[in-house]
């Protein structure tokens, strides 16, 4: 096995396209109790196997977001960006809080043009998950806020942040879709 990358919590490994994960046993359990629920809804690296001390996926070979942006097209961009909302939406209406959709630099990996979100151990239920908003800050924030605009993504943060109050008490489709509107070509 070829030793891959060193997070806060594990270390991961690679072989023949097999992504293995050493952690703590309860963060195993819960980071592999999620990617069993996530992978029903395309979520998440698929799960392989597993044991008590390590669990082993499907290798993502993907690039960090902000890196693939950079080098992207504004098409293809909005259509990943479209795909990562959508799985938020999946998330929140499992009423699972990630917790890193407001900085998630290393946890969404863009393979052939296919967002992978990767890193469950800390989700968790929650009454008022805020996947969807919390993405949606990342984006207009200032760094990433300045690359979409080099990219002529332009977003009206006070419209944005409007129809997120509106999302955030509905959880409906019609909110999320006129939110989906904004990102258009």
């Amino acid at each position: 096995m070829e030793f891959l990358a060193k997070g806060k919590r594990g270390k991961v490994y690679l072989e023949k396209g097999i992504a293995t994960k050493l952690s703590q046993p309860f963060r195993v359990k819960n980071e592999v109790d999620w990617l069993k629920k996530l992978n029903k809804h395309k979520i998440g690296p698929k799960l392989v196997s597993y044991n008590e001390d390590s669990f082993s996926y499907k290798f993502v070979k993907g690039i960090e977001i902000i890196p693939w942006i950079e080098t992207s097209n504004k098409k293809d961009i909005l259509n990943v960006l479209k795909n990562i909302i959508k799985q938020c939406e999946i998330l929140d209406s499992l009423k699972v809080n990630k917790k890193e959709m407001n900085h998630p630099y290393k946890h969404i990996l863009i393979e052939k043009n296919k967002p992978v979100m990767i890193d469950f151990e800390r989700c968790k239920i929650t009454e008022n998950p805020k996947n969807v908003n919390q993405f949606f800050q990342f984006l207009i924030n200032s760094r990433m806020g300045s690359l979409l605009k080099e990219k002529e993504i332009f977003l009206q943060k006070n419209e944005i942040q409007e129809l997120l109050k509106e999302y955030k008490k509905t959880r409906s489709k019609k909110e999320l879709n006129r939110i989906l509107n904004l990102l258009q070509l």
